[in-house]
């Protein structure tokens, strides 16, 4: 397949839908009508699924980044005849600033090509492929442009150069010198709601998306460690945002596997409760309480009344909870790693540790729910009277395996997290009586995972009870508020786990597990800084960070042996757990005393002969009111 590696892709978002281009110059996903929707160019899980090519004949080198602030593309093509700059934007709404933007984008796909250089041959490839690539388009010559209809979507082409069409692919040929530029729009509408799509001039689109980008990042200005990945993780979370409706999908793809031919292909365009909490913190730490607010506000919405079935864990971006799984058998997949799957059946698990996510995020917000709205009142009052029945349940866990459930240690410590801020809410949630029975409740979990979490034989909190079996979300237990990270089981815990699961700072999941998994790297980073290995805690976390593609974009996975990125593309957990991590290294660090700074300091010079100067310390925290 000639769609390159998952991290040779760039990420473009726009409020709506997501597309990825390689550093040939190549849209191998786009699902325009929203980042579930079927896609019309799909190529990055199936050969002849549709793909948008513009790119120098000839043999080039190419070198990309984004413009300052946004989450617009540049690529430099570099040939022997000169050199060419291809500029790619998902566009936003003409006008619109800060918060605004992305709520009614015109799904609009943008590309401005411009001559650097001599004069560069330059080759375009058109080949839309609708319902991931079951169906080719028919190509109709259009005043406004070239129009291809299939099934349900219609795409309108707008270009500066004449193409040749064939049955279902556009090419052409063109020569861009140096100060020449030629705009191609590609404009979305549904086939039949009576509108059109538009295709704006690429220029002017290109500028008006840089422009509201910018806008947005104008009004987060984080004040941190590391402020450059983590503004530019920031906006990564930010274009994972379906804006009409506030939620945020896990990742932009689906079935892009955690190992090379493997079967474990799942979609993750959806939005999962168990994300919220750490969601959240990210989001005040690195934007604002704006966002913050209208996560929350969809999450009780989506939620609703609960009942007596599971609490749901994920949902569709405008709340769907149906979200039955099958296969596309008719697609090859990444690398031959089948099946494709279009849906999750997760949604169907029990998963207890939501109710700790949604009741410690509820926490976090507190002075924003002050006074309470009553709906929200009696989401939390619900969410933590199922703790009280269900906690002790087997559960699938927060990796949702698909074989039986089991008692894993760290739903049981969530659903400690929802009694322990249920209580703590006091009587804005429930009057005495609903204080003590939660209290009574808390106090029981807390001492089942003392007693049956710890594995005396291991020296460590293990994955479930019972268990021997080590599992890299026990190191949520610190970051919770359940044990202190300098708890001395807690400490032999964190030891033990990144001793067994972790190679060259990648931490896997469990033992077996196909690669080491971005986000549980990065809590190992927030559990060392906690227990007071702060200068362990920085390189690591430079470590990980030296892992991002050129671009500053994670996956969801990353192979211990090769350094190869897995999984779904870009991974917004992945990025919300180096958000949260730079927050507490940056809280760390300011925590430090001056003398064990300088006695640090000292031990290096001593140990290196070095007359280096001493660290400089940052004032104040990054954290917001209420974490942890």
């Amino acid at each position: 397949m000639d769609s390159g590696r998952i991290s040779e892709h760039g990420f473009l978002a726009d409020g709506r839908s997501a597309a990825l281009v390689d550093r040939a110059g190549s849209v191998n996903w786009w699902c325009p009508a929203r980042f579930d929707a079927p896609s019309v160019f799909g190529r990055l899980l199936g050969d002849d699924a549709g793909h948008w090519s513009i790119r120098p004949e000839g043999g080039f080198t190419s070198e990309r980044s984004y413009l300052d602030d946004t989450l617009v593309l540049r690529t430099v093509f570099t040939t022997a005849e000169g050199s060419v700059a291809v500029t790619d934007a998902l566009a936003l709404e003409p006008g619109a600033r800060g918060h605004d933007i992305g709520r009614r984008s015109p799904r609009v796909l943008a590309r401005l090509v411009e001559g650097v250089s001599g004069a560069v041959p330059v080759r375009l490839t058109y080949r839309p492929r609708f319902e991931y690539g079951r169906v080719a388009a028919y190509l109709v010559a259009h005043p406004e442009g070239l129009d291809a209809t299939a099934g349900a979507a219609r795409l309108r082409l707008r270009g500066d150069v004449p193409l040749t069409c064939g049955e279902s692919e556009a090419t052409a040929t063109f020569t861009v010198r140096a100060g020449e530029s030629y705009g191609f729009t590609l404009g979305y509408a549904p086939a039949y709601d009576g509108g059109e799509p538009v295709t704006p001039d690429a220029a002017a689109t290109v500028a008006e998306t840089v422009a509201g980008w910018r806008s947005w990042a104008g009004l987060h200005p984080y004040q941190g460690r590391w402020p450059e990945l983590v503004r530019r993780s920031a906006l990564v979370v930010q274009g994972m945002t379906y804006q009409p409706s506030g939620a945020i999908v896990a990742a932009a793809t689906t079935s892009l596997p955690e190992a090379l031919g493997g079967d474990r292909n799942y979609d993750y365009r959806f939005v999962w409760v168990r994300d919220f909490s750490l969601t959240l913190r990210a989001l005040w730490l690195a934007a604002c309480p704006d966002e913050a607010n209208r996560q929350f506000a969809w999450v009780a919405r989506a939620m609703g009344r609960i009942g007596n079935q599971p609490v749901p864990i994920m949902y569709g971006v405008e709340g769907e909870r149906d979200l039955t799984e099958h296969r596309l058998d008719h697609l090859a997949g990444y690398a031959e790693s089948r099946p494709v799957f279009v849906g999750n059946d997760a949604w169907r698990q029990r998963q207890t540790d939501v109710l700790g996510e949604i009741i410690d995020a509820a926490w976090l917000m507190r002075h924003y729910l002050d006074p309470m709205d009553p709906e929200v009142r009696q989401l939390l009052r619900a969410l933590a009277d199922r703790a009280v029945a269900d906690w002790h349940l087997p559960d699938s866990g927060m990796w949702e395996a698909r074989d039986a459930e089991r008692h894993y240690v760290s739903s049981k410590v969530q659903c400690w997290a929802a009694l322990d801020r249920a209580v703590r809410f006091g009587s804005r949630l429930g009057d005495a009586a609903d204080v003590a029975r939660w209290a009574d409740a808390r106090d029981a979990v807390r001492a089942a995972v003392l007693r049956r979490g710890w594995n005396e034989r291991v020296g460590a909190y293990t994955g479930a009870f019972d268990s021997p079996d080590l599992d890299a979300s026990v190191l949520l237990m610190p970051l919770v508020g359940f044990l202190p990270a300098d708890d001395p089981r807690m400490r032999a815990t964190i030891d033990v786990v990144e001793a067994r699961l972790s190679h060259d700072g990648l931490l896997r999941r469990w033992d077996g597990d196909p690669a080491g998994f971005v986000i549980c790297s990065f809590w190992l980073v927030g559990c060392l800084a906690m227990a007071g290995e702060v200068d362990r805690a920085e390189r690591l976390f430079e470590s990980l960070a030296g892992r991002v593609n050129d671009l500053g974009l994670f996956a969801e996975q990353i192979d211990q042996a090769t350094g190869e990125q897995l999984g779904n593309f870009p991974q917004a957990f992945s990025h919300i757990g180096l958000i949260n991590a730079a927050g507490q290294l940056t809280e760390a660090t300011a925590a430090r005393r001056p003398a064990d700074i300088d006695a640090d300091a000292d031990e290096r010079r001593r140990a290196t002969g070095a007359d280096r100067p001493r660290q400089t310390v940052p004032t104040g925290t990054a954290r917001p009111e209420g974490a942890r």
